[in-house]
């Protein structure tokens, strides 16, 4: 039944018609069974639609995990409106900024975040509606509330697989957001490998705990796996080991989402002990490989199995798996690796004209499965930059060997990868250029034993300036949110550069990456 359902709005409709009173979803002290989450995903989009929202109009979201986005997600998958969760940790300018570009009509606001409505109202004439999460906007309007003053009929709008249902926010080597929109259908297809063995054994009895933010592709599309199967959902509002630990002394937990700095902390956590983690069956993990010593750390004290992904924004977080039996302490060579190809999808390599390469060389990387994109919104150029006849190049250099495994070497493209969030070394330099001590700057990603990469600058000063470290992270601060921000600043007389001007990254990168295997977390 499941393989014939064609929007994601069905697919809760589905699990309320055939399971409607198990529960399906834990949020703190709420619990919420199928039907009961299904009938509000008919308010919302009710909701939407008495708003004035119409079909493939922007809702955004800032704020932590939290259940109503989830709710909000079948509500605009069922009234075809278009869903794009906003990074919390952004500064207000940049949250304004990325609104704009997006076309945000309606706007839900955690009042954690309280602080930046009024500068979205003043500067985001397209927000029409700031409905408060935890608590009224400033015109009154509270979620709860509005949510139930809505009629739960079926709203009856006619969805299309190609239409898109999210729009998440990623960026190139401008470091410019850009909204890759992701279609009812690619959303399906990820879910699938849930059934299809993709990903490990599933089942609607497992219950998936996630904390990663809802704003990155592996969290609200890790988050679907569980939902597509009827499994249950817990979320937590963010990955920290409290709130995690509290999860799994809740419920039965069978199915975890981490990245391996989190799985570090729980076990440095003083209240880490293996029986909690009891239930656990599985980790899934992504955003970098694990440490051989943190993986043989984490399978003696925590005793689970373990299994990684390797994909990006654009192909919904799919497109490798590296499964339970690749996590071999006698095999370390092989935890290096990314994995291999999902059933769905094609991998291969190519040089700088995309022209295939033979196996055991080294290129960029490329994908095509259902779960690649639509295109990035209202970006013709940079779609057709990475979209060529099905096929998205990824920007990351790596081989395949003879067996089918993904090795990644490189970046081709200037991202940094820390603790799984894209930072994109142009945003950064971009706001050192504004400090009147700094000729000029390189921003490289450096390695990091919790983080994978974490952020350095390396700055010129104009003739007689002196400015200290501490000085440049305070400024990049003032317009920057804190993860984006340099850890580490290195001053040189001059930046190298090519003949026609620019900064040699990698020879900047060389010194600090010359005893790593890989030039990338």
């Amino acid at each position: 039944m499941r393989a014939q359902i064609q929007c994601v709005g069905d697919i809760l409709s589905h699990h309320a018609a055939v399971r409607g009173d198990r529960t399906a979803l834990w949020y703190e002290n709420e619990t919420l069974t199928f039907a009961e989450w299904d009938r509000r995903a008919r308010q919302i989009a009710n909701g939407l639609i008495a708003e004035g929202v119409s079909q493939d109009d922007r809702v955004g979201y800032i704020g932590k995990n939290n259940s109503r986005y989830f709710e909000t997600f079948f509500g605009c998958a069922k009234s075809r409106c278009v869903l794009s969760p906003i990074n919390w940790r952004l500064a207000s300018a940049e949250v304004v900024d990325m609104i704009n570009d997006f076309d945000i009509v309606f706007l839900l606001l955690d009042r954690d975040f309280a602080s930046l409505e009024p500068d979205i109202r003043r500067h985001c004439p397209a927000v029409r509606t700031i409905v408060g999460i935890g608590g009224a906007s400033e015109t009154g309007l509270e979620f709860d509330a509005w949510r139930n003053a809505q009629p739960d009929t079926d709203p009856q709008i006619d969805v299309k697989p190609d239409d898109v249902l999210l729009q998440l926010h990623t960026s190139g080597t401008t470091g410019k957001p850009k909204g890759a929109m992701l279609t009812h259908s690619n959303v399906l297809h990820v879910g699938r490998h849930a059934e299809t063995g993709d990903i490990g054994p599933w089942s609607e009895t497992d219950i998936n705990f996630i904390s990663l933010p809802f704003f990155h592709s592996a969290g609200t599309c890790f988050t679907f796996y569980g939902i597509y199967i009827g499994a249950g959902t817990f979320i937590g509002k963010e990955p920290h080991p409290d709130i995690i630990f509290d999860a799994f002394a809740a419920a039965p937990i069978t199915r975890a989402g981490f990245v391996p700095a989190v799985i570090q902390m729980i076990l440095n956590h003083p209240r880490f002990s293996k029986d909690q983690f009891a239930t656990l069956d599985y980790i899934f993990y992504g955003g970098s490989p694990i440490p051989a010593a943190l993986l043989d750390q984490a399978i003696r004290n925590i005793g689970c199995k373990f299994h990684q992904f390797f994909g990006m924004t654009e192909s919904c977080i799919a497109g490798t798996s590296l499964f339970s039996h690749d996590h071999d302490l006698s095999r370390p060579e092989l935890l290096k690796s990314c994995g291999q190809a999902n059933s769905d999808t094609e991998i291969r390599i190519v040089d700088a004209d995309r022209k295939p390469l033979p196996i055991g060389a080294t290129g960029e990387i490329a994908l095509k499965s259902p779960c690649i994109m639509k295109g990035y919104y209202k970006r013709p150029r940079e779609t057709a930059e990475v979209l060529v006849d099905g096929w998205y190049y990824t920007g990351d250099a790596g081989y395949i060997t003879e067996d089918g495994y993904l090795f990644i070497c490189d970046r081709l493209k200037d991202m940094i990868i820390s603790g799984g969030e894209n930072i994109y070394p142009a945003e950064i330099e971009q706001v050192l250029a504004r400090h009147p001590d700094i000729l000029e700057a390189g921003v490289i990603g450096v390695p990091s034993q919790k983080w994978g990469e974490e952020t350095k600058a390396c700055v010129a000063l104009r003739p007689g300036k002196t400015v200290t470290e501490e000085e440049i992270i305070a400024f990049c601060r003032q317009y920057l949110a804190g993860f984006k921000c340099p850890k580490s600043v290195d001053f040189m007389e001059i930046l190298p550069r090519n003949a026609t001007g620019k900064i040699l990254k990698r020879q900047l990168r060389e010194r600090y990456w010359k005893k790593e295997t890989r030039q990338v977390s």
